[in-house]
């Protein structure tokens, strides 16, 4: 039974993945298509409004815009939170929030991560879930989505990556927002709160009065999940009852964060007019989650050997901050899921997870490509198909070429500054806290899983993912100032490095396809791809991860 109901959500993925990225070639062409009909008029009076000139950037000028336009944009959400005591659209008299916490929070969905220190029932206003969180939670996915569509422009030799500008809004009007309102409405019918109404009193069966929290809930969840942020409206996540109330509700939240990923690889093939680069581009991603999902499943429901030896019986699996009513495999999937494709919301609590289940979002999130948020993953795996392109050339001896376009020195070391800097913001940070009191004043759990705690908030903060091993004490101003830099790096080096490859290859003349061309469209090329990511991946984090749910593991056997 848990088998077809994982098969039956990854089916009906796969079903709406294939037409959703040939839209969304459509809907990013440099062309005039037929979707201009419907959206164009609406885009010219944005374009109007805003100043925006329709005209064609270089890499860096596309760079460039990025990163005023979220400069800015940090600048108004910090601003926000630092204000929401004495602003309107504070019906609970939520307080201001402090300094450091408000740099994490405005940097956190700034940068697509929505890694929370603060309860967010509790620690915001409704004016600043509305104004901060789901304006940033539309604004980051649509620069991830503007980001692909250049990166692969460049890679498919079209007249220029394009205009950010013009991608933002289409990113916007063409994808988040139709798709927002379709899944918040259908949310709503499921009961999902979606109300302006203040913190409701209620009076228990004992007599003793609770405060029942709610707001512009289902709002929040659609977006969070379409735009792979992450993050709640709730402290405890889609694992509450107001965001995640039935199983329909948990595989729509499901096939709302998977949906984006899942379809670029077949944007790619589609913006390449090869169909089949497109489905090893997804035969990669999805071999690798397949076997993440296996081991989560299969961790979880073998459960746990220390307590199976202790005569506690665990004939359902381990059920430890898990909710019955979605049970081992809605919440397996949804683990592997919400790491894979770096979204953070949760509908169980990780820091619960056996060890080797505990292992699987943290590899997932290591490698970053194994299908990724909104953009920046599908980035990161046509990065490691470049990198396979040139280790392949280096070991025929030819000249690498990807899509007709030599790869050189220049690439590579573009390439190599974000292979090599994702770790290096891991791991150096994790070693510092470790070393530190700041950093272990925090671990509620001794021994190897306190390193997990540890080593799991810099990895989510460096993937843009936000979830937690929530024993961890992390509002403090050590976590708050050293998540936030990771995720400033974990972000923006990456995205700057990609589009200045996307630009130099634009730049580049085609090379006619030759007998001793590396083919990219077939499986040999499908498995040095996988293996390119695997020992890269396992040769940088298989020491960390030997010292914290390796070693926990072989404690409990």
């Amino acid at each position: 039974m848990d088998f077809i109901q994982i098969s039956v959500v990854l089916v009906v993925l796969l079903l709406l993945a294939i037409p959703t990225g040939r839209y969304l070639a459509r809907a990013f062409s440099l062309e005039n298509t037929r979707l201009d009909r419907a959206f164009g008029g609406v885009e010219k009076v944005i374009y109007k409004w805003s100043g925006i000139r329709i005209a064609d950037m270089t890499w860096k000028q596309y760079a460039t815009a990025v990163l005023v336009s979220n400069i800015t944009m940090v600048a108004i959400a910090y601003l926000l939170l630092r204000l929401q005591g004495m602003l309107p659209g504070n019906p609970s008299g939520v307080a201001a929030m402090d300094p450091l916490l408000s740099f994490n929070t405005a940097v956190s969905f700034l940068t697509n991560t929505n890694l929370q220190h603060y309860s967010g029932e509790s620690g915001l206003s409704y004016l600043s879930q509305m104004m901060v969180i789901i304006y940033l939670m539309f604004t980051t996915p649509a620069t991830g989505i503007a980001v692909v569509m250049a990166f692969m422009r460049g890679l498919t030799g079209q007249r220029s990556i394009g205009n950010y500008y013009v991608d933002l809004v289409r990113a916007h009007t063409r994808v988040l927002l139709p798709l927002a309102v379709v899944v918040t409405l259908l949310l709503v019918a499921q009961g999902v709160p979606q109300t302006m109404e203040p913190t409701a009193t209620a009076t228990t069966l004992s007599g003793a009065e609770q405060q029942i929290a709610r707001g512009p809930v289902a709002s929040l969840v659609s977006i969070k999940h379409l735009g792979t942020n992450g993050g709640g409206f709730f402290g405890v996540n889609s694992a509450h009852p107001f965001e995640n109330p039935t199983p329909l509700t948990n595989v729509l939240e499901i096939l709302s964060m998977f949906l984006i990923p899942a379809s670029l690889p077949f944007a790619f093939g589609f913006m390449t007019k090869s169909r089949k680069q497109g489905w090893i581009i997804f035969g990669a991603m999805s071999l690798m989650f397949l076997v993440f999902l296996g081991i989560a499943y299969g961790s979880e429901i073998n459960g746990n050997p220390a307590l199976e030896r202790a005569g506690l019986s665990q004939a359902v699996g381990s059920m430890e901050g898990k909710e019955v009513r979605f049970g081992i495999a809605q919440s397996a999937l949804f683990t592997a899921v919400t790491t894979a494709a770096t979204t953070g919301t949760v509908n169980n609590m990780h820091d619960t997870l056996t060890p080797l289940g505990g292992l699987v979002p943290l590899g997932e999130m290591m490698l970053n490509c194994v299908f990724g948020g909104d953009g920046v993953g599908t980035v990161n795996i046509l990065m490691y198909a470049i990198l396979a392109v040139f280790i392949a050339g280096l070991m025929v001896g030819r000249t690498p070429e990807f899509l007709g376009r030599k790869i050189e020195g220049k690439e590579m070391k573009l390439i190599a500054i974000a292979i090599l800097a994702h770790p290096l913001i891991i791991l150096a940070p994790t070693a510092i806290a470790l070393a530190s009191e700041m950093g272990t004043a925090g671990i509620s759990n001794p021994g190897f899983h306190g390193i997990s705690q540890v080593l799991y908030e810099f990895t989510s903060s460096a993937a843009n993912n936000g979830s937690g091993f929530e024993g961890l004490g992390d509002n403090t101003p050590f976590w708050n100032i050293s998540t936030g830099l990771v995720m400033l790096f974990g972000r923006y080096v990456s995205i700057i490095a990609m589009l200045a490859v996307a630009g130099s290859l634009l730049a580049k003349t085609p090379v006619p396809e030759t007998m001793g061309t590396l083919r990219t469209d077939n499986g040999v090329f499908l498995v040095i791809l996988i293996a390119t990511v695997v020992i890269v991946g396992a040769l940088t984090f298989l020491p960390v991860l030997a010292l914290g749910p390796v070693a926990e593991w072989l404690t409990i056997r």
